[in-house]
């Protein structure tokens, strides 16, 4: 089975714009987003930018592109986007989309979302995504000159997760396990001295350590983490080292060592790998690989690949 991780842009300026824009089948990107998928053809998909909404309107809009292939579909309400009422990055005004629990103009904007040719058994879903930042064990917050950077009332209110932490049981075919480790990290990116956004998207790695190590319980069987870690081992900005590290664990499988899977070009950060697909060492990889749009250019459905990896027992 083929199992895929995807970052396309499928979040727009505000709620219901996405449901809009496939409903009138009309916006260029959408349609190179859908023929990506389409030539990758996944069994399961993570989403890792795509508009909530709470009845999951736009999420099955968007699965009815792709008939009888993913007739299941998962996703809950995230992190980006929920107020918060408090000033989080500090300078002074409240309401922003900084001020979200995860970064967001409206509830949802940006979420996760999970298509699937499986059943999804979203009774058993384990979701991490209420864990307090400051209650992560060993965690890093950030630093001013020596102090505190969130105000007390932040830290007794602001979550880890910039999005979500999920894991998802997929039924697959011969009663095999398959947990779907999903998240999205926030760009270590867009702060200031005191490297918010850095040390969040570490800790939101951090979060998956201790969840495979057995702090929250038994670990998941059969997992594989698929999402946006917003994380290069070897370049951009962030905690390299943190990334090389859970890269190396011994419980996991690396398919995509050595590859990008984002191109900003020349004028941006480059390529880079910020997606993770990486299975436990109970699967075994057949084939793995990064698809681009067949024609026209390359960043035609946004600056990112769609990672896939093919797994069997």
């Amino acid at each position: 089975m083929r199992i895929a991780t995807y970052a396309a842009p499928l979040s727009r300026d505000g709620p219901g714009l996405l449901l809009r824009d496939l409903l009138r089948g009309e916006d260029p990107v959408l349609r190179a987003i859908a023929s990506v998928v389409s030539d990758a053809a996944p069994d399961v998909l993570v989403l890792t930018d795509f508009d909530y909404d709470h009845d999951g309107v736009a999420l099955r809009a968007f699965a009815d592109r792709f008939p009888g292939r993913f007739p299941f579909v998962f996703a809950k309400a995230p992190n980006a986007g929920m107020p918060t009422g408090l000033d989080i990055d500090g300078n002074g005004r409240k309401g922003e989309a900084r001020d979200a629990q995860g970064y967001g103009r409206f509830m949802g904007d940006g979420g996760l979302a999970i298509l699937s040719h499986f059943p999804i058994d979203a009774t058993a879903v384990a979701d991490y995504s209420d864990l307090l930042w400051r209650d992560l064990p060993q965690a890093v917050l950030p630093q001013s000159e020596g102090a505190e950077f969130l105000a007390p009332a932040v830290r007794a209110t602001l979550r880890l997760s910039s999005t979500a932490h999920w894991v998802v049981p997929v039924q697959v075919p011969g009663d095999w396990p398959l947990s779907i480790m999903a998240f999205a990290a926030t760009p270590p990116v867009f702060d200031g001295p005191e490297d918010m956004n850095g040390l969040r998207a570490r800790d939101e790695l951090r979060l998956w350590e201790h969840v495979l190590d057995g702090h929250y319980g038994p670990p998941p069987a059969g997992f594989v983490v698929a999402g946006n870690s917003n994380l290069d081992p070897a370049a951009g900005d962030g905690d390299r080292a943190a990334m090389r590290a859970f890269l190396a664990r011994p419980d996991l499988q690396d398919a995509h060592a050595g590859s990008t899977n984002a191109d900003w070009g020349e004028d941006g950060p480059g390529r880079l790998r910020v997606s993770s697909l990486l299975a436990s060492r109970d699967w075994q990889i057949v084939d793995a690989g990064t698809h681009w749009p067949a024609t026209g250019p390359k960043d035609a459905a946004g600056p990112h690949g769609l990672v896939w990896v093919d797994l069997r027992r």
